[in-house]
């Protein structure tokens, strides 16, 4: 027997016997936004994203091309559109899932269904988690989903151009005082996010304060109640297209609150700034705009 067979036939025997785990290669390995190291064999080329966000961020990284099914509301950029859904954030279809042989799902730990992100892996699909926390943590999100890319110079491009708008950003929202918001995102039962959230951030960008932000909870639910003891100067319902005046009437019941009292009431329907993908920067920038419109004065 030839030496090299003889190797062969040893290597196969040890493996047998559980001596020896098989050797795999892999051709990508990125780690993600919490951390976790993602191998695969070859670079993805059918990936599907279970959350808007992550959808836009896969764009503005340069492997949006690869996108063969996403969820509902991941409607940037325009491109976004024409992707296949196959649920929503909380919930998709999994033999639709499945069916597709994806090499790469993207989802969103924060704000997705734990039970299914679990079920995608028990199937064997390869799991990279996109979410960040910070507006200053986009730029490096980015740079991490263009290492999917055999060319990563689409999402450096676009990781610096971000980095420059909150550059500028910071320094024109600066102020000495920091009134505090209620940041309304949902009404009965009032949602509002804590201090760890993405959008809260976003409120400290523009020089105010979460008025809930030492809750640690990402989208906790507070009371009416919790509300006025709190009294925020600000009210901001950040909510979806046509319902922001509605949720602002209904706080006007409440004039001993400081937001009521002042007319400081803002309708914000950006949905950019729900969708936390590189998109939230310019919705961000529009928030600052309309809180310095009403924020003039003493706190």
């Amino acid at each position: 027997m030839r030496k090299s067979s003889r190797r062969g036939a040893g290597l196969a025997l040890l493996a047998a016997l559980g001596i020896l785990a098989p050797l795999t290669t892999y051709a990508v390995v990125v780690q993600d936004d919490t951390g976790h190291r993602v191998s695969l064999p070859h670079a993805p080329q059918r990936i599907i994203s279970l959350a808007p966000g992550a959808t836009e961020m896969l764009f503005a990284a340069g492997v949006g091309d690869r996108l063969i099914a996403t969820v509902e509301y991941s409607d940037e950029p325009q491109a976004a559109k024409q992707v296949p859904r196959i649920g929503d954030v909380t919930a998709v279809d999994l033999e639709r899932l499945v069916a597709l042989h994806p090499d790469l799902v993207v989802v969103w730990p924060g704000g997705g269904n734990p039970a299914q992100i679990e079920r995608i892996m028990q199937l064997g699909f390869p799991i990279y988690r996109q979410q960040v926390n910070r507006l200053g943590d986009l730029p490096g999100s980015l740079r991490r989903l263009g290492a999917l890319a055999s060319d990563g110079t689409v999402a450096e491009r676009a990781a610096s151009q971000l980095e420059e708008s909150l550059a500028r950003l910071t320094r024109e929202y600066h102020r000495e005082t920091h009134p505090t918001v209620l940041l309304e995102v949902w009404n009965r039962p009032i949602y509002t996010v804590g201090g760890t959230h993405l959008m809260s951030d976003a409120l400290t960008l523009c020089g105010v304060r979460n008025v809930f932000g030492d809750l640690k909870e990402l989208g906790p639910v507070v009371s009416t109640e919790a509300v006025i003891a709190r009294n925020p100067d600000i009210i901001v319902a950040a909510s979806p297209p046509g319902e922001g005046r509605g949720w602002l009437e209904e706080w006007k019941r409440f004039g001993s609150l400081s937001a009521v009292r002042n007319g400081r009431l803002i309708d914000f329907e950006d949905q950019r700034f729900v969708r936390l993908g590189p998109s939230v920067l310019a919705a961000t920038q529009g928030l600052c705009q309309a809180l310095s419109g009403v924020s003039r004065g003493n706190y």
